[in-house]
Formats: C-alpha cells, structure tokens, sequence
C-alpha cells in the first residue's frame, strides 16, 4: 500500500471487530476503534499500537459516531472506509414470545446503528472515494421462521444495495459480508465447526483491497462442516 489509509470500525471490542482490526493494522490501514467497552478497544488498541485510536461510544447514539469519525479525522488526517459491525441479538424467539423491549435495542443497534454509521461517515468517504462495508447475515438472505433479527440483517441488505448506488455515483463503493454462524461471544458456547472470526475479516479486507474497478457489493460465506 503506497500511503496509509485509514479505517472506521463499530462493534471493535471483540469478534469480528477487533480480528478485522488487527488485519487492517498488519496490512498497513490506521484505525479507529469504536465500541461500547471503553476497556476492551483500550486494550486492543495497546495491542495494536500507534496506527489504532480508540474511541468509546455507543453505535445507537448517532452524535457519538459523528465525535469519533471528527476525532478520527483529526489524528490521521482522512476516513478512507467504514466498517459497519456493531449488532445485538436477542434471547426470546418469535414474534409472539418475543420481548418488544429486546426488539427496540436491537433495532437500534443493528438498523439504525449502521444507519447513523453511514450518516456520519459518508461525507468523509466522498472525498476519497470511500468505501463502506456493513456486516450483514446467512439470516438476512433466507426466511427463518419468526426471526425479528433476520428481518433486520434483510434492512441491512437492502440498504447496502440501495447504498452502493447512491455512493457509485461518486465513485465510492458499498459491501455487504454475510457470513452463517461465526464462533464469537454472541453465542455462550465456544464451536470451532462455526467460522472463525478472522475468516469474516478475510472478507472484509479482500474487499477493501479489491481494485478500484472492482465493486464487490456482496460476499457470502458459510461454515463448511464437512471440511475436516
């Protein structure tokens, strides 16, 4: 990479964050690390070292991104990508016995948390023909039987299409990865027969590292359980 570029990530406490974190600083990106756990992106961005800054907020509070996107700016001089990848989950299933309160935290994390992430970030990807990236879901792309969290990976999948085209015009690019079941903390039992984190962060950077010419707008990945 000639010059250092530089990188957005929300949900870069752990999982899928932090992993892409890490591969974007050993392929020479700066990043900023926003997530909730002020302790866990301090940590990594220790880990990490001078090419990180961390930077605590909340996905669902649209002025907080907007501050760190500013503070992002400030110490690396421009955002050339944002990846969009902070998401909740919920514990009751199915609309009838779901929790309208779990509902109203998840949406705000997962629809209108990228949402405020594009809001904010676009205006700095303009002036470098940016990229957005957006983490999206196998649920997202088939119909699971009461799934008030597919449907919001289906919004995120629609936006990023609706995104890539809006942003195409300016020569920006948008990317939606799509991964099946991905053995991070969203689940309470460890399974190595799930993807791995840093296979998530492949995808991530295979599309930020695709040439100009290449508008890669979906990448879908799934556990290969028979592998081993």
């Amino acid at each position: 990479m000639p010059e250092s570029k530089t990188l957005f990530i929300t949900g870069a406490s752990s999982g899928i964050g932090a992993q892409t974190a890490r591969q974007a600083v050993a392929a020479g990106w700066n990043v900023g690390l926003f997530a909730r756990s002020e302790d866990k992106i301090a940590k990594l961005a220790e880990e990490l070292g001078d090419r990180t800054l961390a930077l605590p907020g909340d996905v669902a509070d649209r002025n907080a991104q907007a501050a760190a996107l500013d503070r992002l700016t400030g110490k690396f001089g421009g955002i050339d990508a944002a990846f969009a990848n902070a998401g909740t989950g919920v514990t009751a299933s199915g609309t009838e016995g779901g929790d309208p309160a779990e509902w109203h935290d998840m949406i705000h994390a997962n629809v209108m948390g990228v949402l405020y992430t594009a809001h904010a970030a676009l205006p700095y990807l303009r002036k470098r023909k940016g990229h957005f990236v957006v983490t999206g879901s196998a649920a997202g792309r088939r119909h699971i039987k009461g799934s008030i969290y597919g449907a919001a990976k289906w919004f995120v999948h629609g936006f990023a299409g609706n995104l890539a085209e809006e942003m195409s015009e300016w020569g920006g690019r948008c990317t939606v990865v799509a991964p099946g079941m991905v053995d991070t903390e969203f689940f309470d039992e460890p399974d190595d027969s799930r993807l791995h984190p840093s296979d998530v962060a492949d995808a991530v950077m295979h599309a930020l590292d695709a040439p100009a010419r290449a508008d890669v707008r979906e990448i879908f990945l799934m556990p290969n359980r028979n592998a081993g």
